[in-house]
């Protein structure tokens, strides 16, 4: 299939097709790739890496529909299109795609828990499509473990009216290296909240993305990170508004330590000619809390229209604040568990927003025990 001429005018998102051909091999000049150590990611940027497997489980609600299907089905790459090598290489690459389905009208009672398990060191390749219908509502969890080469796409389709919540937690063990591209299409008044969280692998690279298709569509898109000593972790973002009265709110946090640890975080917002009324703002924070540790942060705001209702960008990035720990040790509390309550209190209110309270827990507990290395 050939380039898709639709996509945005960004010269970051340039081009989108799902022939592997139609994308050069990255030589880590574009600046696409720039921020990403490609040696390390294993051949998934060159397809060149030996087949492995990565076990997908899933653990359904009740009134959720989960199947398991081959490339031919109809459902499977509609709501997006590749936008650079590896993504379609994953896309070229799949033999199977989980295919997970909430009926119209229905309230799904527990969240869906969708476990990807890898267990070798060739590369892997994945697909998974989430398809809400109309007024439909439904959470969804992507849990991420064990050591794994993996490339994947996922579909979140959320239909008009429904509302669709994902966690993905990025739990991997400390040689994983993970490409990914999750992508929301959102229909007339659709809501959809996406919650990224990303502590293990050696590289992690997400792109979540956002369209709309009929005004009145609301995405919230929060992200927490911690980078150890060596980590890659990268995310990048895009909103592409294209319709009219949408809102997008990006809220993105991370800590780092150690020695090369290495964030990257891009977020694109894009506010279209026909989008009038779009309310949109976008945030990243990042905690250095030890020398040798690096966050690139770079947000993009592209503005086509005159007719917004808010549009804005903040990052920044900096150390532990002197006057919180000196406040806090000043009544008595020792530094390390100072330390610990001001990066907590820099977490707290992203993790409020994880609406599985187990899920939470569990992302707590990891901080806590990233906090004592």
């Amino acid at each position: 299939m050939g380039l898709d001429t639709g996509k945005p005018l960004s010269t970051l998102h340039e081009k989108a097709s799902y022939d592997v051909a139609d994308f050069a091999v990255p030589t880590g000049r574009e600046e696409e790739w720039r921020f990403t150590p490609l040696s390390r990611l294993k051949g998934l940027h060159e397809g060149v890496a030996a087949s492995a497997n990565v076990v997908v489980q899933v653990d359904a609600a009740p009134e959720v529909t989960v199947e398991t299907v081959g490339r031919d089905d109809q459902r499977v790459g509609k709501a997006y299109v590749p936008a650079d090598r590896v993504s379609a290489q994953a896309y070229a690459s799949f033999e199977k795609a989980t295919v997970v389905t909430v009926a119209r009208e229905a309230v799904a009672s527990k969240p869906t828990v969708i476990t990807f398990t890898g267990s070798g060191q060739g590369a892997a390749y994945g697909h998974t499509v989430v398809r809400l219908e109309p007024m439909a509502e439904a959470v969804v969890v992507l849990d991420h473990q064990g050591s794994a080469v993996y490339a994947d796409n996922v579909e979140f389709v959320v239909g008009e009216g429904a509302t669709l919540k994902v966690v993905s937690l990025q739990d991997w063990a400390d040689d994983a290296v993970h490409v990914s591209h999750h992508h929301a299409l959102l229909a007339k008044d659709a809501t959809f909240r996406g919650f990224v969280v990303t502590l293990g692998g050696d590289l992690v690279r997400l792109s979540p993305s956002v369209a709309y298709d009929g005004p009145g569509g609301d995405a919230e898109l929060n992200g927490l990170y911690f980078v150890d000593a060596g980590q890659h972790l990268e995310h990048r973002l895009l909103v592409d508004h294209s319709r009219p009265d949408c809102r997008s709110n990006v809220d993105y946090r991370g800590a780092l330590q150690g020695q090369d640890a290495h964030a990257v975080w891009i977020g694109d917002v894009i506010i279209r000619v026909e989008a009038e009324g779009t309310d949109t703002y976008e945030l990243n924070r990042n905690l250095l809390l030890t020398d040798g540790a690096r966050a690139d942060s770079v947000p993009n705001l592209e503005i086509l229209t005159g007719e917004v209702a808010g549009a804005g960008h903040a990052s920044a990035s900096g150390r532990l604040d002197d006057e919180h720990i000196f406040y806090l040790q000043a009544r008595g509390i020792p530094f390390e568990d100072a330390r610990r309550l001001v990066i907590r209190g820099f977490f707290a209110q992203l993790l409020e927003k994880i609406e599985v309270p187990e899920l939470r827990e569990r992302v707590l507990a990891r901080v806590e025990a990233e906090l004592e290395k």
